[in-house]
Formats: structure tokens, sequence, C-alpha cells
């Protein structure tokens, strides 16, 4: 450890801050190389040969950008969502029990007859339909009811 390494330690212990926040004068080395007490190192710190840095701090740069991303609308996709999100499985156990339930009561009432029950449970089990309201609207323009 070199002299100045340690006035380096004592002037942090006195300005309280870490040894890497310690600036030294780099033209006064010579001077603070001969200085050994703290009482010299105060007196040093006092006529400017030593300062503490300022603090770095974080830069806000790159939040600054994402947030006006944000306003522009972008990074706002499901990939970007935390917590609790529908999964796809969940979504189509959804769409399927509300399109089977819509066909049961479709032939309950005799609305439609077996065969094409079973023609629409099996486009419905193929994903051939978004929504009831789809389905509803194949059944009418390929006239598969009877009355609806």
């Amino acid at each position: 450890m070199t002299q100045v390494d340690h006035v380096r330690r004592l002037a942090a212990k006195i300005l309280g801050v870490g040894v890497h926040r310690v600036w030294i004068d780099p033209e006064q080395l010579e001077r603070v190389s001969t200085v050994i007490s703290r009482e010299e190192v105060r007196k040093l710190i006092k006529e400017g040969v030593i300062r503490k840095k300022p603090i770095r701090g974080i830069s806000r740069y790159r939040i600054k950008v994402r947030k006006a991303k944000k306003r522009k609308g972008r990074r706002r996709g499901p990939g970007s969502k935390k917590g609790p999100r529908y999964y796809e499985k969940e979504l189509w156990m959804r769409r399927i029990r509300a399109l089977r339930k819509f066909l049961k009561y479709l032939k309950s009432r005799k609305i439609i007859d077996r065969r094409t029950y079973r023609y629409l449970y099996r486009l419905a089990k193929g994903g051939m339909f978004r929504s009831v309201s789809h389905m509803k609207s194949y059944i009418e323009e390929h006239k598969l009811a009877r009355r609806i």
C-alpha cells in the first residue's frame, strides 16, 4: 500500500465516503505522499487538494425511452404482461363449452335433427367456429335449422 493509498483511505474515513469517491488532485500527488496524520489530511481537504466525488446515480434515460414507447402503444403485448392471464386452453374450453351447450339447446328444442347436431358438433370440435354467434350465422347460411 503506497502512501497515497494510505491518504486516500484516511480521507475517505474523514469525508464519510468510500475510497473510490475520493478525488486527489493529480498535480499535488507529491505533496499528498508526504502527509502522515489525519490533521494534515483535513488541511488538504480544506485547501481543495482532496475532494469527494459526486454520487454517480443511475441513469433514467432507458426508463424514459421505455415510457415513451408505452405511450405510443408499444410493449403492451401478451408477452409483456405479468400476473394471471388467459391461456389458450382456457379460452378453448370456454368457447367449446358454450358451443356444445348451444348445440344441446338446439337439439332439445328440435330445431336441428340428430344428424345436423353430430355434424355441427364435429365442426365445433375441429375449431370451425369462433363463437356461438358465428355458429348461428353458419347454420342460417347453410339452412341447417328447421326454424331459428
